[in-house]
């Protein structure tokens, strides 16, 4: 007998696929150039200029050629390409995630995160025991109080989400994008920073109890937003700051979150 390796034949697989590639594109444009980088964006971003291309705009990959006949289907370079579609609606989404993390006295607790893709930012991020659907309802609500909701909330297909979250996710104005079973590569902006969390801080710790863990990420986010550099983002933060042109003056390490990250800056003499 031989397997069966036939592409998916439905529409919905098909579609499945390409978001799941498209995203996965999305969130790690480069790949391969960090692979090959000699130095550690988190050292040398802060202390270079940043290049930046000029950006076409949103409808560049739609634009159609002018004609002066009938309308006529755009060729295949100007269709919108799934990165394309995601790029252009980036700022319209946000990925939640659960993830557990042991603690000292045996128990399994749980941290819900909240992830906005635009500028790799963590929205909100809290921590419990006992997870419910009521409890991840709540936490949509504290994540965009103000009706500041995006468009499209990506998330798998864990059974947390109940009928009281979907409720919730309604009423801030926010559908709901589900990927494919088993698969966490259509789910890369949130697993990223979850594995961030994990190797830069909880890795280093001892969890005692939920307060302790509840304390562990929100320092982290701290030097998450201002300091920690991505190569998505063109060596910036979060947050954007100003970049340091080179000068000779000396460079001094800034310690965070108890000294177990620092970040690097000039200083006058």
């Amino acid at each position: 007998m031989t397997a069966d390796l036939s592409l998916p034949k439905t529409r919905n697989a098909l579609c499945s696929l390409h978001f799941g590639a498209a995203v996965s594109t999305l969130a790690d444009p480069c790949a391969r150039a960090r692979r090959r980088a000699a130095r550690r964006p988190s050292v040398h971003g802060p202390l270079t200029g940043r290049t930046r291309r000029a950006d076409p705009g949103p409808a560049a990959s739609t634009r159609r050629p002018a004609s002066s006949g009938a309308t006529s289907a755009p060729p295949a370079s100007h269709r919108p390409t799934p990165p394309g579609l995601l790029t252009n609606h980036i700022t319209q989404l946000a990925s939640i995630d659960v993830f557990s993390v042991p603690a000292a006295t045996f128990r399994v607790l749980f941290v819900f995160v909240v992830v906005s893709p635009d500028r790799r930012r963590i929205v909100h991020v809290n921590v419990t025991a006992h997870p419910t659907a009521v409890w991840t309802a709540q936490q949509l609500r504290e994540a965009w109080p103000w009706n500041a909701a995006p468009r499209f909330l990506i998330r798998d297909r864990d059974g947390l989400y109940g009928e009281a979250f979907g409720n919730a996710r309604r009423s801030l104005g926010t559908e709901e994008v589900l990927t494919a079973p088993r698969s966490p590569w259509q789910h890369p902006f949130v697993e990223r920073v979850i594995g961030s969390i994990r190797r830069e801080r909880l890795d280093h710790v001892i969890i005692w109890n939920e307060r302790a863990l509840r304390r562990h990420p929100r320092r982290y986010l701290i030097d998450d937003h201002q300091w920690r550099t991505h190569v998505s983002l063109d060596k910036d933060a979060p947050i954007a700051r100003a970049v340091q042109p080179p000068s000779d003056r000396p460079i001094a390490a800034v310690p965070h979150v108890g000294g177990l990250h620092h970040h690097d800056e000039r200083r006058a003499a």
